[in-house]
């Protein structure tokens, strides 16, 4: 008999582990073909799954799906889900039960669930879908659970949310009492946050106004939340100095530019690459833009490069940047395919959960054996390639339709190597777009500002075509710049 939990990876030693002939399932070599079918599916799947099989819902998961119920690893492992999801079960039973009846599939979106999973009852939130698994005879054995976690996203959303709307009640405020009035009940609106709040203010002090606050029992104390408190903070102090014009504006890009560097998270760094990103802001104006960058290994270990822009310059164009970077990284991660593949399934997915909006991005894989780099350009500023020799080679490729469109449209993919030393240049049009110029001059500009900056880091550059490029912008600027290092 072949071994059913040989693709159980490192849950292996822990599938071997239960005794499973005593248990409502028996013994494995009595297993129904249909669970060991439905079992070996959900052991090869890279999206987080679980199996909840017969009338007690015994759970068989997969590795991805371990991280989501922390601590209730490995016992949950065998055990049924009514005495494993005991603090939710009101919430999740009734659709198990559902489905376990013949009810059809469900599908559930950001659903909130108060789950005990690392000691204490934590706010979660997750996306995911119960279907049925039947026998040869048609009868429904089983329930399988397609999930993914959304916490981050939905609370990330809810505090990014509030502070639009604490900024945007703060904008006309003329007194530190107005202040006051209008910040509590913004606040107020989000107790999940912000249990407890007050608001101190004292004019003698020279900020003026302080936030006091209990934390959450049910979020993670973590720099996440501090950070959120401390931007509220912020928006306090600025909020009292809102009577002179010239301040709100200052107070204002300030914390647009907080915000939107908060979505953006560090590259990864793999061997023999150096990877350097810089993200900076319009000089004029002080609405949030859309211009993002993303790198981070792949499972096969390629490093996926991204660098997109989203139309617009404001708070919904961050948001939807903040959609499609997320989307672009979990299907990048989840679908073994060429970088045109993706890109296509990312307009399959904007058009689905109704992000509307139009972006352009490129995404590149470099494989780091044997360093080629494939990419496909969505409408996207060219990359430039800065060979080890000081000359620079425009990555031109096809001019493709944006992201967002709703037109049919084939992508493409297109590759090149890179040899030690070597580098590429990704950018959004800020850095070489200008009111009195093209962009034809611009990149023109750019070309030779690379010639012969060979000898430059990653870093080095990245720091080189800011001073260049970065004075007197009209829009934001991203780059990213990966280095094959020297042998």
């Amino acid at each position: 008999m072949i071994d059913p939990f040989d693709a159980a990876g490192p849950l292996r030693a822990e599938y071997l582990g239960v005794d499973w002939a005593a248990g409502p399932l028996g013994p494995v070599s009595t297993w129904s073909p249909a669970l060991l079918g439905a079992l070996d599916l959900m052991l090869h799947s890279r999206s987080a799954a679980t199996l909840l099989w017969g009338p007690e819902f015994v759970m068989l998961y997969n590795a991805a799906y371990v991280d989501m119920i922390g601590d209730k690893h490995p016992a949950a492992l065998g055990a049924s889900a009514r005495q494993v999801f005991a603090e939710v079960w009101a919430d999740i039973g009734p659709m198990l039960e559902s489905v376990r009846a013949g009810g059809g599939a469900t599908w559930t979106e950001d659903m909130r669930l108060l789950m005990s999973r690392h000691g204490y009852l934590e706010e979660t939130y997750f996306t995911f879908s119960y279907s049925s698994v039947r026998g040869s005879g048609g009868a429904i054995e089983g329930v399988i659970d397609i999930a993914s976690e959304t916490t981050d996203q939905v609370i990330a959303r809810r505090r990014l949310e509030l502070l639009v709307r604490l900024n945007d009640r703060l904008t006309d405020v003329t007194s530190t009492q107005q202040l006051v009035e209008q910040a509590l009940e913004v606040l107020r609106s989000d107790p999940a946050d912000l249990p407890g709040v007050r608001i101190v203010a004292d004019a003698a002090q020279t900020d003026g106004v302080g936030l006091l606050t209990e934390l959450s029992p049910n979020l993670r104390d973590d720099e996440a939340y501090r950070g959120f408190l401390r931007l509220i903070g912020t928006a306090l102090v600025h909020g009292r100095n809102r009577v002179a014009e010239r301040r709100l504006a200052t107070s204002e890009r300030e914390l647009a530019e907080a915000l939107q560097r908060s979505l953006l998270g560090r590259p990864a760094q793999p061997e023999h690459l150096e990877v350097a990103v810089r993200y900076r802001p319009a000089a004029v104006g002080a609405e949030v833009g859309g211009d993002w960058y993303d790198a981070f290994q792949l499972p096969g270990g390629d490093l996926a490069v991204a660098v997109g822009d989203v139309t617009g310059h404001d708070r919904e164009a961050a948001a939807a940047m903040s959609q499609i970077r997320n989307l672009l990284r979990g299907i990048a991660y989840a679908l073994p395919a060429p970088p045109d593949q993706v890109l296509s399934a990312l307009d399959d997915a904007m058009a689905g959960l109704a992000v509307d909006t139009l972006a352009t991005v490129v995404l590149a894989y470099v494989n780091l054996a044997t360093h080629r780099m494939v990419w496909s350009n969505a409408g996207h500023m060219p990359p430039l390639l800065l060979t080890p020799r000081g000359e620079v080679r425009l990555l031109q490729a096809r001019s493709e339709m944006l992201l967002g469109s709703r037109l049919p449209v084939q992508r493409s993919s297109h590759h090149a190597d890179l040899d030690p030393g070597a580098m590429v240049v990704f950018y959004t049009d800020g850095l070489i777009e200008r009111r009195d110029q093209g962009l034809d001059i611009g990149l023109e500009r750019l070309r030779d500002t690379l010639k012969g900056r060979q000898h430059l880091t990653a870093d080095q550059l990245c720091d080189h075509l800011s001073e260049e490029f970065g004075d007197n912008t009209e829009d934001d600027i991203v780059l990213t710049v990966i280095r094959h290092r020297p042998e």
